[in-house]
């Protein structure tokens, strides 16, 4: 190489600045959405929101009950009545018992938190649509909150989209009126 002797290699000061100076423009640019942790925030409370309402449909039909599922905009929950009165317990024996679900799902006789209750609540800078109440009968059928109960003409939209979304990041469930399939839409 012209003008370097022979044995010394390795990087100019100007090529080093360089680097530097692109590290630090990719840092200011992509590094506050590369360690952001809305969009997994976002992806894993969609999740956790399609799990829920599946596990309340499966739950319909084994105990041959109606479930009611309560998506007010900042959780989602698990009833045996509609003002959640007689709440249905997690699968696990408790709920994730993050911050947002110890804040969100309280009782609503007593507003205290209750671990085994099957609610999530929605983590913060994490929106979500508020879908209102609705339950599924004891063959796994989605009817609004207020279709009297026990009636065989339900008022469920045909398909019911929620929609959660966080730092740019849009997650979709919808639920099938005539059948209550549950599926992610991405």
């Amino acid at each position: 190489m012209p003008g370097r002797k022979p044995g010394q290699f390795g990087f100019t000061l100007v090529e080093l600045v360089i680097v530097i100076v692109l590290i630090g423009i990719l840092g200011a640019f992509a590094g506050q959405r590369f360690f952001s942790r809305t969009n997994f925030d976002a992806s894993g409370y969609s999740n956790q929101l399609a799990s829920l309402v599946r596990y309340g449909q499966k739950l319909a039909i084994a105990q041959n009950r109606s479930v009611f599922v309560r998506l007010n905009g900042s959780s989602v929950a698990l009833c045996y009545d509609a003002g959640c009165a007689a709440r249905v317990t997690a699968p696990a024996g408790g709920n994730s018992g993050s911050t947002a679900t110890r804040q969100r799902c309280l009782n609503p006789a007593n507003n205290t938190y209750d671990a085994a209750w099957a609610c999530e609540g929605l983590p913060d800078g994490i929106a979500m649509t508020n879908a209102g109440t609705f339950y599924f009968d004891a063959v796994g059928t989605p009817f609004d909150v207020a279709d009297a109960q026990p009636t065989l003409v339900s008022t469920f939209p045909t398909t019911l989209a929620v929609v959660v979304t966080g730092n740019g990041v849009t997650m979709r469930t919808s639920i099938e009126g005539n059948t209550g399939y549950v599926r992610d839409v991405r």
